[in-house]
Protein backbone atom coordinates (compact mmCIF):
# COMPACT_ATOMS: atom_id res chain seq x y z
CA UNK A 1 0.00 0.00 0.00
CA UNK A 2 1.36 3.37 -1.32
CA UNK A 3 1.10 6.43 0.82
CA UNK A 4 1.01 9.89 -0.75
CA UNK A 5 3.51 12.01 -1.21
CA UNK A 6 4.51 13.92 1.88
CA UNK A 7 6.34 17.11 2.95
CA UNK A 8 9.30 16.23 5.01
CA UNK A 9 11.02 19.27 6.49
CA UNK A 10 10.64 22.00 3.93
CA UNK A 11 8.98 21.91 0.43
CA UNK A 12 12.35 21.50 -1.15
CA UNK A 13 12.50 17.59 -0.02
CA UNK A 14 9.80 14.99 -1.26
CA UNK A 15 9.44 11.69 -1.57
CA UNK A 16 6.87 9.49 -2.35
CA UNK A 17 7.64 6.54 0.32
CA UNK A 18 5.89 2.83 1.35
CA UNK A 19 3.90 2.40 4.50
CA UNK A 20 5.79 2.17 7.55
CA UNK A 21 8.70 5.10 6.28
CA UNK A 22 9.11 8.63 8.17
CA UNK A 23 5.73 10.36 8.25
CA UNK A 24 5.38 13.97 7.88
CA UNK A 25 6.06 16.18 11.08
CA UNK A 26 2.09 16.96 11.77
CA UNK A 27 0.85 13.52 11.46
CA UNK A 28 4.10 13.15 15.04
CA UNK A 29 1.58 14.86 16.97
CA UNK A 30 -1.30 13.40 16.04
CA UNK A 31 -1.76 9.34 17.20
CA UNK A 32 -2.48 8.63 20.51
CA UNK A 33 -1.69 5.79 22.52
CA UNK A 34 -4.33 3.02 21.97
CA UNK A 35 -5.75 2.46 24.73
CA UNK A 36 -6.45 -1.07 24.21
CA UNK A 37 -2.91 -1.68 24.72
CA UNK A 38 -2.09 0.80 27.04
CA UNK A 39 -4.10 1.34 30.43
CA UNK A 40 -2.69 3.62 33.39
CA UNK A 41 -3.39 3.10 36.99
CA UNK A 42 -5.81 4.90 38.78
CA UNK A 43 -5.19 8.15 39.97
CA UNK A 44 -4.08 8.74 43.65
CA UNK A 45 -5.43 11.47 45.42
CA UNK A 46 -3.91 13.41 48.11
CA UNK A 47 -4.47 16.56 50.21
CA UNK A 48 -3.02 19.07 48.12
CA UNK A 49 -0.91 17.51 45.79
CA UNK A 50 -2.39 14.66 42.90
CA UNK A 51 -0.65 12.31 40.29
CA UNK A 52 -2.39 11.75 37.20
CA UNK A 53 -1.29 9.95 34.15
CA UNK A 54 -1.15 11.68 30.26
CA UNK A 55 -1.84 10.16 27.85
CA UNK A 56 0.58 11.94 25.44
CA UNK A 57 0.09 11.50 21.77
CA UNK A 58 2.82 9.59 20.23
CA UNK A 59 3.34 8.70 16.43
CA UNK A 60 3.22 4.39 16.33
CA UNK A 61 5.84 4.44 13.02
CA UNK A 62 8.61 6.75 14.53
CA UNK A 63 11.21 3.82 14.45
CA UNK A 64 14.13 2.55 12.32
CA UNK A 65 11.44 1.65 8.95
CA UNK A 66 12.70 -1.74 6.89
CA UNK A 67 11.02 -0.71 4.12
CA UNK A 68 12.71 1.58 1.82
CA UNK A 69 11.33 4.61 -0.21
CA UNK A 70 10.48 4.19 -3.50
CA UNK A 71 12.30 6.56 -4.83
CA UNK A 72 14.76 9.45 -3.24
CA UNK A 73 14.36 12.81 -3.38
CA UNK A 74 15.15 14.78 -6.69
CA UNK A 75 15.94 18.35 -5.45
CA UNK A 76 19.36 19.81 -7.15
CA UNK A 77 19.85 21.86 -4.38
CA UNK A 78 22.43 21.76 -1.39
CA UNK A 79 21.05 20.60 2.16
CA UNK A 80 22.05 22.66 5.42
CA UNK A 81 22.67 21.01 8.29
CA UNK A 82 20.18 21.99 10.27
CA UNK A 83 18.37 20.22 7.53
CA UNK A 84 19.91 17.02 8.28
CA UNK A 85 19.95 17.35 12.33
CA UNK A 86 15.53 17.50 11.27
CA UNK A 87 16.20 13.70 9.43
CA UNK A 88 18.28 12.57 12.56
CA UNK A 89 15.61 13.75 14.94
CA UNK A 90 12.70 11.99 13.18
CA UNK A 91 14.63 8.66 12.54
CA UNK A 92 15.58 8.97 16.30
CA UNK A 93 14.05 11.62 18.78
CA UNK A 94 17.13 12.40 21.25
CA UNK A 95 14.42 12.58 24.06
CA UNK A 96 14.34 8.78 23.71
CA UNK A 97 18.24 9.15 25.14
CA UNK A 98 18.65 8.18 28.51
CA UNK A 99 18.80 11.24 31.11
CA UNK A 100 22.94 10.60 31.71
CA UNK A 101 23.69 10.86 27.86
CA UNK A 102 25.12 13.35 26.16
CA UNK A 103 23.69 13.40 22.60
CA UNK A 104 22.86 15.68 19.90
CA UNK A 105 24.91 18.33 17.98
CA UNK A 106 27.88 18.24 19.72
CA UNK A 107 30.39 20.36 17.54
CA UNK A 108 28.81 23.19 15.61
CA UNK A 109 31.47 24.89 13.29
CA UNK A 110 30.80 29.10 13.00
CA UNK A 111 30.83 29.09 9.46
CA UNK A 112 27.63 26.91 7.70
CA UNK A 113 28.02 24.86 4.53
CA UNK A 114 26.37 23.31 2.57
CA UNK A 115 26.21 18.90 4.00
CA UNK A 116 27.87 16.97 1.20
CA UNK A 117 29.44 14.18 2.79
CA UNK A 118 28.33 12.29 6.14
CA UNK A 119 30.59 9.82 7.58
CA UNK A 120 29.16 6.93 9.98
CA UNK A 121 31.10 6.05 12.96
CA UNK A 122 31.03 3.49 16.21
CA UNK A 123 33.54 5.94 18.09
CA UNK A 124 35.83 8.99 16.78
CA UNK A 125 39.20 8.11 16.86
CA UNK A 126 42.24 10.10 15.24
CA UNK A 127 41.92 7.22 12.80
CA UNK A 128 38.78 8.05 11.87
CA UNK A 129 39.44 11.86 12.33
CA UNK A 130 42.17 11.58 9.70
CA UNK A 131 39.47 9.75 7.13
CA UNK A 132 36.97 12.48 7.60
CA UNK A 133 39.43 14.97 6.93
CA UNK A 134 41.03 13.02 3.89
CA UNK A 135 36.72 13.16 1.60
CA UNK A 136 36.38 16.40 3.03
CA UNK A 137 34.13 15.36 5.24
CA UNK A 138 31.05 17.99 6.42
CA UNK A 139 29.19 15.96 8.97
CA UNK A 140 30.62 13.17 11.46
CA UNK A 141 28.04 10.81 13.16
CA UNK A 142 29.89 9.05 16.17
CA UNK A 143 27.36 6.51 17.75
CA UNK A 144 29.70 7.28 21.53
CA UNK A 145 29.65 10.64 21.82
CA UNK A 146 33.20 11.72 21.79
CA UNK A 147 32.71 14.98 23.92
CA UNK A 148 30.99 13.34 27.48
CA UNK A 149 31.54 14.87 30.13
CA UNK A 150 31.82 18.77 30.98
CA UNK A 151 35.00 20.40 29.92
CA UNK A 152 36.86 23.82 31.26
CA UNK A 153 39.38 23.93 28.36
CA UNK A 154 39.88 22.93 24.86
CA UNK A 155 43.42 21.90 24.63
CA UNK A 156 45.86 20.10 23.03
CA UNK A 157 47.15 17.75 25.46
CA UNK A 158 43.32 15.62 25.83
CA UNK A 159 42.83 13.58 23.02
CA UNK A 160 39.03 14.01 22.94
CA UNK A 161 39.61 17.85 23.02
CA UNK A 162 42.34 17.45 20.16
CA UNK A 163 39.41 15.85 18.00
CA UNK A 164 37.09 18.65 18.68
CA UNK A 165 39.54 21.60 18.03
CA UNK A 166 40.46 19.31 14.41
CA UNK A 167 36.54 19.38 13.39
CA UNK A 168 36.03 23.10 14.14
CA UNK A 169 39.19 24.20 12.01
CA UNK A 170 38.09 21.55 9.53
CA UNK A 171 34.05 23.09 9.77
CA UNK A 172 33.17 19.57 10.45
CA UNK A 173 29.65 19.38 12.46
CA UNK A 174 29.75 16.17 14.98
CA UNK A 175 26.47 14.99 15.92
CA UNK A 176 25.92 11.72 18.36
CA UNK A 177 22.87 10.15 19.07
CA UNK A 178 24.04 6.81 21.21
CA UNK A 179 21.10 6.05 23.69
CA UNK A 180 18.58 7.16 20.99
CA UNK A 181 19.27 4.77 18.59
CA UNK A 182 19.11 2.15 21.68
CA UNK A 183 15.57 2.88 22.73
CA UNK A 184 14.33 3.54 19.31
CA UNK A 185 12.25 0.92 17.61
CA UNK A 186 14.10 -0.87 14.48
CA UNK A 187 17.43 0.41 16.42
CA UNK A 188 20.76 -1.12 17.80
CA UNK A 189 18.61 -3.33 19.85
CA UNK A 190 16.32 -4.37 17.41
CA UNK A 191 18.86 -5.46 15.09
CA UNK A 192 21.04 -6.75 17.48
CA UNK A 193 18.04 -9.70 18.54
CA UNK A 194 17.52 -9.87 15.27
CA UNK A 195 20.91 -12.06 14.92
CA UNK A 196 18.96 -14.96 16.35
CA UNK A 197 16.23 -15.00 13.61
CA UNK A 198 12.69 -14.16 14.27
CA UNK A 199 10.81 -13.57 17.44
CA UNK A 200 8.35 -12.44 19.61
CA UNK A 201 10.12 -9.26 20.87
CA UNK A 202 9.57 -7.32 24.05
CA UNK A 203 11.33 -4.11 25.61
CA UNK A 204 13.32 -4.59 28.80
CA UNK A 205 13.77 -1.18 30.06
CA UNK A 206 10.49 0.66 28.94
CA UNK A 207 11.13 3.98 27.83
CA UNK A 208 8.41 6.75 28.88
CA UNK A 209 7.09 9.76 27.15
CA UNK A 210 6.93 13.17 28.02
CA UNK A 211 6.01 16.60 26.72
CA UNK A 212 7.35 19.73 28.43
CA UNK A 213 4.54 20.12 30.45
CA UNK A 214 4.89 18.25 33.79
CA UNK A 215 2.09 19.54 36.12
CA UNK A 216 -1.49 21.17 35.34
CA UNK A 217 -3.23 23.32 37.38
CA UNK A 218 -6.66 23.37 38.12
CA UNK A 219 -8.74 26.07 39.96
CA UNK A 220 -11.98 28.55 39.34
CA UNK A 221 -12.47 32.23 38.10
CA UNK A 222 -15.92 34.51 38.90
CA UNK A 223 -15.77 35.67 35.82
CA UNK A 224 -14.01 36.47 32.09
CA UNK A 225 -12.21 39.78 33.15
CA UNK A 226 -10.92 37.39 35.99
CA UNK A 227 -9.67 34.71 33.61
CA UNK A 228 -8.09 37.11 31.20
CA UNK A 229 -5.75 39.50 34.41
CA UNK A 230 -5.24 35.67 35.62
CA UNK A 231 -3.73 34.31 32.55
CA UNK A 232 -1.97 37.08 31.54
CA UNK A 233 0.24 37.01 35.23
CA UNK A 234 0.76 32.96 34.66
CA UNK A 235 2.18 33.92 31.04
CA UNK A 236 4.33 36.27 32.21
CA UNK A 237 5.66 33.57 35.03
CA UNK A 238 7.72 31.78 31.99
CA UNK A 239 8.01 34.18 29.02
CA UNK A 240 4.60 32.40 27.90
CA UNK A 241 6.59 29.81 26.35
CA UNK A 242 5.15 26.70 28.51
CA UNK A 243 1.50 27.92 29.58
CA UNK A 244 -1.45 26.21 28.38
CA UNK A 245 -4.72 25.96 29.19
CA UNK A 246 -8.41 25.58 28.31
CA UNK A 247 -11.74 26.63 30.04
CA UNK A 248 -15.03 24.81 30.78
CA UNK A 249 -18.48 25.91 30.29
CA UNK A 250 -19.63 28.47 32.62
CA UNK A 251 -21.98 27.27 35.79
CA UNK A 252 -22.95 28.84 38.62
CA UNK A 253 -20.06 28.78 40.58
CA UNK A 254 -18.10 30.43 37.95
CA UNK A 255 -15.97 29.22 34.92
CA UNK A 256 -13.47 26.19 35.53
CA UNK A 257 -9.93 26.52 34.30
CA UNK A 258 -7.23 23.97 33.17
CA UNK A 259 -3.23 25.02 32.79
CA UNK A 260 -0.32 23.11 32.04
CA UNK A 261 2.80 24.15 33.29
CA UNK A 262 6.59 23.13 33.47
CA UNK A 263 8.40 22.37 36.40
CA UNK A 264 10.55 25.50 36.07
CA UNK A 265 6.67 27.46 35.74
CA UNK A 266 5.22 25.91 38.21
CA UNK A 267 6.69 27.91 41.33
CA UNK A 268 5.63 31.01 40.31
CA UNK A 269 2.60 29.79 38.74
CA UNK A 270 1.29 28.67 41.88
CA UNK A 271 2.18 31.92 43.64
CA UNK A 272 0.44 34.08 41.02
CA UNK A 273 -2.75 32.33 41.82
CA UNK A 274 -2.60 32.52 45.44
CA UNK A 275 -2.91 36.04 45.10
CA UNK A 276 -6.28 35.67 43.73
CA UNK A 277 -9.01 34.86 46.13
CA UNK A 278 -11.54 32.48 43.73
CA UNK A 279 -7.88 30.56 42.02
CA UNK A 280 -6.37 30.34 45.89
CA UNK A 281 -9.50 28.62 47.11
CA UNK A 282 -10.18 26.01 44.16
CA UNK A 283 -6.38 25.30 43.64
CA UNK A 284 -6.04 21.75 42.65
CA UNK A 285 -2.22 20.58 41.52
CA UNK A 286 -2.29 17.51 39.96
CA UNK A 287 1.24 16.02 38.51
CA UNK A 288 1.56 14.43 35.47
CA UNK A 289 3.65 11.39 35.08
CA UNK A 290 4.96 10.06 31.92
CA UNK A 291 3.54 7.15 29.92
CA UNK A 292 5.22 3.76 29.07
CA UNK A 293 5.87 4.31 25.01
CA UNK A 294 5.23 0.86 23.92
CA UNK A 295 8.43 -0.80 21.41
CA UNK A 296 10.82 1.90 22.52
CA UNK A 297 13.50 1.70 25.79
CA UNK A 298 16.26 -0.27 26.45
CA UNK A 299 17.78 -3.86 25.81
CA UNK A 300 15.58 -6.64 24.23
CA UNK A 301 13.61 -10.04 25.05
CA UNK A 302 12.83 -12.18 22.10
CA UNK A 303 11.23 -15.52 22.32
CA UNK A 304 12.47 -17.07 19.45
CA UNK A 305 9.82 -18.60 16.88
CA UNK A 306 12.66 -20.82 15.90
CA UNK A 307 14.61 -22.20 19.14
CA UNK A 308 18.58 -22.71 18.21
CA UNK A 309 20.84 -24.47 20.16
CA UNK A 310 23.41 -22.84 21.91
CA UNK A 311 26.06 -23.83 19.37
CA UNK A 312 23.90 -22.59 16.71
CA UNK A 313 23.29 -19.17 18.51
CA UNK A 314 27.37 -19.08 18.55
CA UNK A 315 27.23 -19.22 14.48
CA UNK A 316 24.55 -17.13 14.04
CA UNK A 317 25.94 -14.12 16.11
CA UNK A 318 29.46 -14.22 14.64
CA UNK A 319 27.80 -14.22 11.19
CA UNK A 320 25.79 -11.20 12.20
CA UNK A 321 28.58 -9.38 14.06
CA UNK A 322 30.98 -10.07 11.24
CA UNK A 323 33.19 -11.88 14.08
CA UNK A 324 35.18 -14.49 13.74
CA UNK A 325 35.49 -15.70 17.73
CA UNK A 326 33.04 -14.82 20.94
CA UNK A 327 33.62 -15.19 24.19
CA UNK A 328 30.90 -17.83 26.04
CA UNK A 329 29.78 -18.52 29.69
CA UNK A 330 27.70 -21.66 29.73
CA UNK A 331 24.65 -21.22 31.87
CA UNK A 332 24.96 -23.92 35.03
CA UNK A 333 23.60 -27.36 33.76
CA UNK A 334 23.77 -26.59 30.15
CA UNK A 335 25.85 -27.70 26.99
CA UNK A 336 26.39 -26.33 23.72
CA UNK A 337 23.39 -28.63 22.33
CA UNK A 338 20.70 -26.88 25.35
CA UNK A 339 17.95 -24.89 23.49
CA UNK A 340 17.69 -21.54 23.24
CA UNK A 341 13.99 -20.81 23.45
CA UNK A 342 14.91 -17.05 24.83
CA UNK A 343 17.24 -14.50 24.28
CA UNK A 344 17.78 -11.46 26.01
CA UNK A 345 20.19 -8.46 24.65
CA UNK A 346 21.87 -5.15 25.54
CA UNK A 347 24.21 -3.26 23.43
CA UNK A 348 27.36 -2.57 25.10
CA UNK A 349 28.09 -2.70 28.19
CA UNK A 350 24.51 -4.25 28.84
CA UNK A 351 24.62 -6.08 32.49
CA UNK A 352 22.18 -3.15 33.91
CA UNK A 353 19.81 -4.01 31.72
CA UNK A 354 19.99 -8.07 31.42
CA UNK A 355 20.18 -8.17 35.45
CA UNK A 356 17.26 -10.37 36.59
CA UNK A 357 15.99 -10.89 32.99
CA UNK A 358 15.06 -14.78 32.56
CA UNK A 359 16.32 -15.75 29.26
CA UNK A 360 17.95 -18.90 28.27
CA UNK A 361 20.64 -16.34 26.44
CA UNK A 362 22.37 -12.98 27.15
CA UNK A 363 23.96 -11.17 24.40
CA UNK A 364 25.78 -8.26 25.26
CA UNK A 365 29.50 -6.56 24.48
CA UNK A 366 30.75 -6.73 28.07
CA UNK A 367 30.04 -7.52 31.67
CA UNK A 368 32.26 -8.03 34.38
CA UNK A 369 33.72 -11.15 35.70
CA UNK A 370 31.05 -11.36 39.02
CA UNK A 371 28.25 -10.30 36.70
CA UNK A 372 28.92 -13.19 33.98
CA UNK A 373 29.03 -15.51 37.74
CA UNK A 374 26.20 -14.31 38.26
CA UNK A 375 23.82 -15.39 35.21
CA UNK A 376 25.63 -18.30 34.51
CA UNK A 377 25.08 -19.57 38.38
CA UNK A 378 21.00 -19.14 37.72
CA UNK A 379 21.21 -21.08 34.25
CA UNK A 380 21.86 -18.35 32.27
CA UNK A 381 24.69 -18.84 29.05
CA UNK A 382 26.38 -15.47 28.23
CA UNK A 383 27.53 -14.38 24.83
CA UNK A 384 29.97 -11.29 24.73
CA UNK A 385 31.68 -9.76 21.71
CA UNK A 386 33.62 -6.78 23.38
CA UNK A 387 31.22 -3.56 23.63
CA UNK A 388 31.65 -1.89 20.67
CA UNK A 389 31.26 -5.01 18.25
CA UNK A 390 28.01 -5.26 19.68
CA UNK A 391 26.75 -1.66 18.09
CA UNK A 392 28.92 -1.71 14.75
CA UNK A 393 26.95 -3.41 12.57
CA UNK A 394 23.99 -1.27 12.60
CA UNK A 395 26.21 1.69 10.81
CA UNK A 396 25.32 0.03 7.09
CA UNK A 397 21.67 -0.89 8.51
CA UNK A 398 21.74 3.01 9.25
CA UNK A 399 23.35 4.03 6.27
CA UNK A 400 20.45 3.08 4.51
CA UNK A 401 17.95 4.23 6.25
CA UNK A 402 19.53 8.06 6.45
CA UNK A 403 20.32 7.81 2.27
CA UNK A 404 17.02 7.15 0.84
CA UNK A 405 16.12 10.03 3.09
CA UNK A 406 18.62 12.49 1.75
CA UNK A 407 18.87 14.06 -1.53
CA UNK A 408 21.21 13.33 -4.39
CA UNK A 409 23.67 15.60 -3.70
CA UNK A 410 24.76 14.08 -0.03
CA UNK A 411 26.78 11.18 0.43
CA UNK A 412 26.29 8.79 3.05
CA UNK A 413 29.93 6.70 3.99
CA UNK A 414 30.35 3.68 7.22
CA UNK A 415 34.02 4.66 8.16
CA UNK A 416 36.77 2.18 7.34
CA UNK A 417 39.02 3.48 10.02
CA UNK A 418 36.66 2.69 12.66
CA UNK A 419 37.41 -0.45 14.42
CA UNK A 420 37.17 -2.35 18.34
CA UNK A 421 40.36 -1.27 20.12
CA UNK A 422 40.36 -4.83 21.39
CA UNK A 423 41.42 -7.81 19.02
CA UNK A 424 42.28 -11.63 19.53
CA UNK A 425 46.12 -11.89 19.63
Amino acid sequence: MLAGCRNLFSPTFRRLCTRGNLTSQAALYTTNISTSSYHPPPTHSHSFLKSQHALLPINSSLHFSSTRCLCHIHSPGLMELKEVLQVMEQLAPLSLAESWDNVGLLVEPSKSRPIKTILLTNDLTDAVMEEAEAMSCDFIISYHPPLFRPIKRLVQKDWKQRLAIRALEAGIAIFSPHTSWDSVKGGVNDWLVGGLGSGQVSVLSQALGGPSHSHKLEFMVKNTEELNAVMEELRACDSGTTIQHSVNRPDSSGIHVSVTCSDSALTPSVQTLLRHNAPSLSLNILKLEKPPLPGYGQGRLSVLDQPVTVATAIQKMKSHLGLSHLRLALGQGKTLESPVCTVAVCAGSGASVLNGVKADLYITGEMSHHEVLDASAKGTSVILSDHSNSERGFLAVFREKLAVRLPHSVTVVVSKADRDPLEVV
